[in-house]
Formats: structure tokens, sequence, C-alpha cells
């Protein structure tokens, strides 16, 4: 059942509703508890949490789940037949967390060859084409001249190179044009595609990294997605050209170009040898070591099914594939680098293709340095031309930007600056009122959407510890701690009316950081001493009297549940910093406000192991994105009697942020699950 109600009419609300204030000084987190409540405690994890615990907690978290999925990397790979079995999985999952899956059809790339450049040996076409309809692809194809029969070809996939003049973009093709150009000198037909991000029509990379487009995850969008995409399309076109031998394609780019040249080897098997360039580290360094804060979002997948990179690395096996770096490279650190090959170098040993892989290091930073380029040029002559020829000329540029620019005006019909409104489609199934398209969509979430969450055999036991218990002005304030999951240590304040019987209903309130503050305003009134580890704001008198005023002819309990990253376990509040801790969530294949919804679980399992709470009735509140948060805990815990959602966004877009949901859900489905199990109140904003 589902009620819209009028904040103004609280007289709609149900009995134990009506009683309660409205919304904003109670969404605290606050549990409103009984006198004589009997808590077992523990010994483990029993040291106080609080502001400066706070970020170590969220490194020890941060360093064990990234340990979790580097263990279960290929470790169950024994033999050639164990990773055969599940190679075709794996890069069915590839191409899912890139929103590749479906994959798209592949359109009439419309081909267009705008203009010609001439170098003595060979000759430059300034290509476009769509990859899909309107989207545009802009690049360069370099082809030698005085071909006798088709030759082997180059795709070129450019990293982050700006290349602009009074406002016009040239596309990264202009600045990494001596790659190709040496290889059109050396035989070989090159392809040089311009990126999403710093093409002739500048697209978007960083909308989690710079633009707070959170619904990226939501929607399962990742431009690598495109890039990949880009890159499949680019072999199709190749082997449209006379000039190309298609069964002798090779791929090749630093940084971003690097990342673009694994996930086209791992999708593509038409890609025979491949040498991806500062590309690829581990879990290790990007969210331990911190390289995600180096990195916009091309350069990840969305990690629905919990991947460590290697696992990316060895869907090349058995081509030939040579990992590149630098030594002093501080956004691809050696060390990853180092533990990336080791365990593919693994799967190649199964397959007996040691030969076919190879660790090139060269001192440097993050550069394109010529060291870099012949090693990769050797290793193309090699597996691709059976050729040890000297490498005898540098990679050089010739041409200015203007030579290489493809459009004189940009297409009206570009879709590329808005991609990533449409490159994954959000479900448009309505939700039915049957029980099993409910169990079908809720086990989609708990695979794609909460994958993240640890089984109940992983998070442990709660280990409730009560804090402190008070009484003042006619309230009773308890706290407890209880663990979330190991190294998530989390706080239920608990109050309630002196004297009280047994109560008729225990609210679980969820507060966002503003409620807290709020809350903590009113109740340090009574409370400062027990509230001191608290950062407490300036005291709030009119909002104590409401507190007191509301409890004083209310029989529930009240509880509030503060999830990490709020209160004690507040982390970093630099916004960077509050950035790129969402970021490193999804690198583990987790959301924020995902795992925000299993601490609103863990927290309803604490109430019932409370003695004199374990069998009363449980209703959930929130507001905003705790709504949302209140409303996902709902459909994953059982007898929950009531919903009360205030505020509550009409989509994901708007948040909360739970990886993959559009494409299953949004939350008008959610509140209709919901209404099949309990009864939901929703109030709009006024």
């Amino acid at each position: 059942m589902i009620e819209r109600i009028n904040p103004k009419r609280k007289s709609q609300v149900g009995n134990y509703a009506s009683r309660l204030p409205a919304v904003t000084l109670l969404s605290a987190c606050i549990v409103l508890t009984i006198i004589g409540l009997q808590i077992p405690c523990y010994a483990a994890e029993r040291s106080a949490i609080g502001p400066s615990r706070a970020d170590a907690m969220l490194a020890d978290y941060f360093r064990a789940e990234t340990a979790k999925l580097r263990d279960q990397c290929l470790t169950d790979i024994k033999s050639l037949d164990d990773w055969q079995a599940k190679r075709k999985l794996y890069r069915e999952q590839l191409f899912e967390m890139l929103g590749l899956k479906p994959l798209p059809e592949k359109t009439d790339l419309k081909p267009v060859v705008t203009g010609k450049v001439e170098h003595e040996q060979f000759t430059v076409e300034n290509i476009h084409y769509q990859s899909r309809p309107g989207l545009y692809v802009t690049g360069n194809l370099y082809i030698p001249k005085g071909l006798e029969k088709p030759a082997p070809a180059i795709l070129y996939v450019c990293g982050h190179a700006r290349v602009k003049k009074d406002g016009v973009s040239y596309g990264g093709k202009t600045a990494y044009q001596r790659h190709p150009a040496w290889f059109a000198r050396h035989g070989y037909v090159c392809l040089v595609i311009d990126t999403l991000q710093l093409g002739e029509i500048e697209g978007i990379h960083h909308g989690t990294y710079r633009y707070k487009m959170w619904w990226w995850n939501s929607r399962g969008y990742t431009p690598a997605g495109v890039e990949a995409w880009n890159c499949i399309r680019a072999l199709d076109y190749l082997e449209t050209r006379k000039e190309v031998d298609a069964g002798r394609f090779g791929v090749t780019g630093r940084s971003g170009g690097g990342a673009y040249s694994w996930w086209i080897s791992a999708l593509d098997d038409r890609i025979k040898a491949a040498v991806p360039v500062a590309g690829i580290t581990d879990l290790q360094n990007h969210v331990v070591d911190g390289c995600v804060e180096g990195h916009c979002d091309c350069m990840y997948l969305v990690n629905t099914f919990g991947w460590d990179y290697p696992l990316v690395a060895a869907l090349v096996a058995p081509r030939p594939l040579l990992i590149s770096n630098s030594d002093k490279d501080t956004i691809f650190p050696l060390d990853g680098v180092i533990r990336v090959h080791q365990k593919v170098r693994n799967i190649y040993r199964l397959y007996g293709a040691e030969k076919s892989l190879g660790l090139n290091i060269t001192e440097g930073p993050h550069k394109d340095t010529q060291e870099l380029r012949i090693h990769a040029f050797v290793w193309f002559n090699r597996f691709l031309k059976d050729d040890s020829t000297l490498i005898d000329k540098p990679a050089v540029p010739f041409f200015e930007p203007e030579q290489l620019k493809v459009f004189k005006e940009l297409p009206a019909d570009e879709i590329n600056t808005k991609i990533h409104e449409s490159f994954v489609p959000k479900n448009q199934q309505p939700v039915e009122n049957s029980a099993k398209q409910h169990r079908a969509l809720l086990k989609a979430l708990r695979e794609k959407s909460f994958g993240g969450w640890p089984t109940q055999e992983q998070a442990g036991p709660l280990n409730i510890r009560q804090v402190f218990s008070a009484e003042q002005h006619g309230i009773r304030l308890s706290a407890f701690d209880f663990t979330s999951q190991p190294h998530v240590r989390l706080r239920l304040y608990l109050a309630h009316r002196s004297g009280s019987e047994r109560p008729e209903k225990v609210v679980l309130n969820v507060p966002d950081k503003q409620q807290w503050t709020q809350w903590l305003a009113g109740m340090r009134i009574g409370f400062a001493d027990e509230l001191k580890d608290e950062t407490l704001p300036d005291p709030n008198e009119d909002a104590f009297n409401h507190i007191r005023q509301t409890l004083k002819g209310n029989n529930s309990v009240l509880a509030y549940a503060i999830p990490r990253g709020i209160g004690l376990t507040a982390w970093n509040p630099d916004e960077r910093k509050q950035t790129h801790i969402r970021r490193r969530f999804m690198l583990l294949g987790q959301t924020l406000d995902g795992m925000r919804v299993w601490d609103v679980r863990r927290a309803i399992q604490a109430l019932r192991q409370i003695e004199l709470l374990n069998n009363v009735p449980v209703a959930l509140k929130g507001q905003r994105l705790t709504a949302g948060i209140v409303l996902y805990a709902s459909l994953f815990e059982p007898d929950i009697t009531g919903l009360d959602l205030w505020h509550l966004p009409g989509s994901h877009r708007d948040g909360p942020v739970f990886l993959n949901v559009l494409r299953y859900m949004d939350i008008p489905q959610a509140v209709a699950i919901a209404a099949e199990r309990t009864q939901v109140r929703i109030y709009p904003e006024r």
C-alpha cells in the first residue's frame, strides 16, 4: 500500500507517525531505548570509534576489500581446462562492465574521407566514421606508398593529449602522429583515432572525476565502454580496406590509449598482437595507494563482478602481449605493473606461450619516451611481420595539426557530447504485481547492484557494545556500537521517554549529514557529556524542546542508525578527497550509498538482537537520499512494518547511487515492490 501524504496534514499519517515530529530535527542518528535493556558485550572490536579513527578505519576497509578481490583473482585457475571453461564467461562479464551487453547493433559506419595529406613515403587520409548513428570517430589513416599486397594494420589509440587552437580542438591524433607515421614508413597501415574526451568533437570522460555525475554508476556507464566500442568499429572499418591484411591486426597506445588497448585486446580476438603502454596496474595501486586520484573515468570498467586488473590482461592470452611501462610512472606504479605481469604469466604458461608475453620496463616518468616506442616497434615487427630488422628511424611528427583535421564544421547530428545519456540503455519495463518478477529483480539487484555486500558469514557477528546510557529532562538516551562488516564499526543512539513500558514500535531513522548535525544541536542541551565523542555544533534549545515534547507523548522507540561516513565515521571533508573516496567504492564493485544500505540492514538486525525489542515491529524512516537508502534496505530485510519516505527522489539519477540499478529499475519500481511487502507513506516536498 502506498500513501502520498501532504506534510501539512499530519492527521493523514498513521497513528505512530502522527506523533513523530515533522522530519527534519529528528531524522538523526538516535535510537530511543528502554530502561533495563540488556545487550551482550563482545571482546572483539571494543575500541571506541571517533573522528580521529575514521580515516584510519576507511583505509583499513579499502585495504581489506582490495585484498579480497586480489586474492580471488585467477587463483582458482589450476589448468588450461579451468581457464578455457571460464574464459567465455569472463569476456561476457567484461562486455557487461563496459556497458556493451547487449552488444550494440553494428550499424553502417558511413565512413567519409574529408581530405588527404601526402608524404613521400605514405599518404594520410583524414576520415570519420560513425560507430553508432551520430557517434562520430575522427581519425587519420596512414597508408604506405607502393604496397604490393595487403599489409598488417595497427590501431593506434591516443592518450589524453589536448591540441587546441583558438578554441578549436584538433584531437589527440595530431599529438600522437609520430607513431602512425613510423608504422607507415615501415610497411604498416595505421589508423589513429581520437578519444571521446579530447577529439575534434569533445565529449566527457570526467563524469565522476570532475562533474559529480554519480548517476553514471547507477546507469552502469563508463566512457571506457565508448572507447572500446569505437575500437571494435575501427577494426570493422579496417577490414573494409583493400590495403589491409585483416588477419594481422595489432593495437597499441599509451596512458589512456594503453587502457583502450587493453579493452580491445581482451574483447576482440582479431587483435593478433598488443602493446599497451602505461595503461594498466592493479587495484592495490588504484585503491590503496591512491592512483585513482590521477585517472579519469575512461580508465575504469564498472566493476560489477569484482575484478582485479590481471583478469583483463589474462583475456589476451595466448596472443602476443607486451606490457610496457616506465619505472617512475606515478599513476601506473612499477610494483603494480609487475604484479599484473606475474599473474597473467601463469595463464600464458598454461598455454605453453610464455614467449608471447613480454614485460618492458624503461627508465623514466609517465611520458611517451623513445625507449618505450622502440620496444613496441620491435614487438610488432616480430609478431606481425616476422622481421628482426634493426630499428634505425626515430618516430617523429611531420604535419601541422591543421593538416590532419577532419571536420571543417562539426556535424549537427553528433551525439558525442551527450553519449553518456544513451550509451547504456535504461530499463523501460514496468514492474508488475508479480511475485516471480519481484524475486527476479531483487536477485538481479543483489548480484549486479549490491554484489559488493558481504555475506552474513563474511560480515561476522554484530558485536553490539553499549557505550553509555543516561537520563535527562524526561529522556533516556543510550548509545551502542555495532559491526556492520570488518573495519566498519558504527553507532546507534537510542532514546525514549523515561519510564516508558515495552514499546509498541521501533522507528529506525537514517540521517544524512545535515540531519545528524541538527539532531546533535538539540540533544547536546541535555547530553553534552555523553556526546563528547561527537563533533558538536552550537546548541539549539528550540530543537531540544521539540525533541523532548515529541517523546513525551510517544511510546515508540525512535531508532536512528548512523551509516558510514557520517558522524563519528566521517572521513576527510576535503571535497576532492570525498570525490575519490566515492570513486574507490566503485572500483571495488560497490557504491557508498549501496554500502549504506548494508549498514541499515545491519542496524535492523542489531535492533532485533535486543531482548526487549526483538519482537517489536520495526518501521523505517528517511529523508531525501536516505529515503532511498531505507527503501532498498526494506527490500532485503523481512517484516518491515512501514516506510516513511520524506522527499524521496523521483529517480536514481538524483540519487541514491547504486551500481547498475537503472539497468533494471528506478525508484518508482522499487516503491511498487516495497508496497507489496509493507505500508509505504511518501511525503513529497512542500
